[in-house]
């Protein structure tokens, strides 16, 4: 079910009275994944439409969003740390400090803001981000502090205002939450469990993007590929799964480029992999995070799959569309991995031969199993093994990267390189960056593009004259 939002925009419309005239600004601090990002956006589009302009300078803020994460440990760290500076310019300008997104929603995390950093003016969670402006006026209004928290699994919201990072690249949220309860995440207490989208509201999300001139669409879900297999599936629409999705958004004129994340290997149907073949805009990198290359390892994940079926997996799908390539993500020392689970995840590895590896040290995260679990892995060994993996996957990248060098690719002109103001960046069909020469007019489009040498991080090219 959707949620209505009436109440919500109402409130936008009194915090902007409020604010008019007092040229106020804000900056938001986001931690964490991309379906964060895209929250981060909804919680812009929120706060401009409320009368703030966007700052980079947290110093000159005078209100300062942090959208948190939980997933790794160095999070919390980051937030805590930050969390000191702001306090100093709170004192000095009164800046409001909210804090929101997966990480308030663990009990012990909230409790330690309001004994160590009760200096906060507001905290919402995962399903309490469309209250963002109801819960500003209040703090405004009635100057005092805000807790917004459920506990419940949250609706579907629609109709939020939304202010994006880029105009050539966008992310669209499919679904919310995830079933699967691997043992050493925290996802599916803190975002709850699944719910989809209706499709509609997907396409039309992306049509208006296109008519926008957005050239990239990234559809987002904790586990996209089981995209209408929840509970709340009573959509009056054509699309019936993942796949039908992939399908009707390949046929929306303008938009050029679609990427998804991320699947989950278990749930991999053939109709899936039949659609990435068959959609033509459907980039032909697929993420299928492995997590562990060990079947014991991955039994004690939770994650329902063994290293042969994941093997599997891949061969089936390289035999269905010859041009696929692989990206993933290992999470190394998860407790009990012996040398010998670690070296069948080197095996997984060097058979892939991913394209790209999100690489990743156990670190326990509090109420989940992992945590409980009694054989945790020294932090020395996980050190020691993540820096063979690193190597291993840097040998290859540097491998894959060769195969490039001659090729022409079709690369997404995505703006000016950072690192080198004469140059442009994009990035191929399988996310490989691409610097080149070129004017400033190729912005936004798909050029062919002549790969003249390889670096570790990025390819260097030319424009292809043919």
């Amino acid at each position: 079910m959707s949620l209505n939002i009436e109440e919500e925009l109402n409130y936008i419309e009194k915090v902007k009275k409020i604010n008019q005239g007092k040229n106020l600004k804000y900056l938001i601090l986001t931690m964490g994944c991309q379906l964060n990002e895209n929250d981060s956006e909804k919680i812009s589009g929120m706060i401009e439409n409320m009368g703030y302009t966007k700052t980079e300078d947290i110093e000159e803020s005078d209100l300062v969003v942090f959208n948190t994460c939980c997933v790794r440990e160095n999070a919390e760290d980051r937030l805590f740390g930050k969390l000191g500076e702001v306090k100093r310019i709170k004192e000095k300008r009164g800046t409001i400090i909210a804090i929101g997104g997966c990480m308030m929603q663990e009990k012990h995390i909230v409790e330690k803001m309001k004994q160590s950093y009760p200096f906060f003016d507001i905290i919402f969670g995962t399903h309490t981000l469309h209250k963002f402006p109801k819960d500003l006026y209040t703090k405004i209004f009635e100057n005092k502090r805000i807790e917004d928290i459920l506990d419940i699994d949250g609706e579907i919201i629609e109709g939020l205002p939304i202010t994006r990072n880029d105009n050539i690249k966008a992310s669209v949220t499919i679904m919310n939450g995830c079933n699967n309860f691997c043992t050493y995440c925290i996802v599916p207490y803190v975002r709850g469990r699944e719910r989809s989208r209706n499709p509609e509201d997907i396409l039309n999300e992306v049509r208006d993007l296109a008519k926008q001139g957005y050239k990239e669409i990234t559809l987002l879900g904790q586990n996209v590929n089981s995209y209408l297999r929840s509970g709340n599936v009573d959509f009056d629409s054509n699309v019936k799964s993942f796949a039908d999705l992939l399908r009707e958004v390949n046929k929306i004129d303008g938009i050029e480029r679609i990427r998804f994340i991320s699947p989950h290997p278990k749930d991999f149907t053939d109709d899936v992999i039949e659609a990435i073949r068959d959609c033509d805009k459907v980039c032909k990198i697929i993420h299928l995070p492995l997590q562990s290359g060990s079947s014991q390892v991955l039994k004690a994940m939770n994650r329902k799959y063994t290293k042969e079926q994941y093997l599997n997996l891949v061969e089936k799908m390289k035999k269905m569309i010859p041009d696929i390539v692989f990206s993933t993500d290992i999470i190394v020392g998860f407790p009990g991995e012996t040398q010998e689970n670690f070296e069948d995840t080197l095996d997984v590895v060097r058979k892939v031969h991913f394209e790209q590896v999100y690489m990743f040290i156990y670190s326990r995260r509090v109420g989940t199993p992992g945590d409980r679990m009694e054989n945790q892995i020294p932090e020395k060994v996980k050190h020691t093994r993540f820096d063979e993996l690193k190597e291993l996957v840097e040998g290859q990248i540097s491998e894959n990267n060769q195969k490039y060098v001659g090729t022409i690719q079709k690369v997404l002109v995505e703006g000016v390189s950072k690192t080198n103001s004469e140059l442009l960046t994009g990035r191929t069909d399988s996310n490989k960056v691409v610097n080149f020469y070129g004017s400033e007019e190729l912005i936004g489009n798909v050029v062919e593009i002549k790969i003249i040498s390889e670096h570790m991080w990025y390819l260097k090219g030319e424009i292809n004259r043919r």
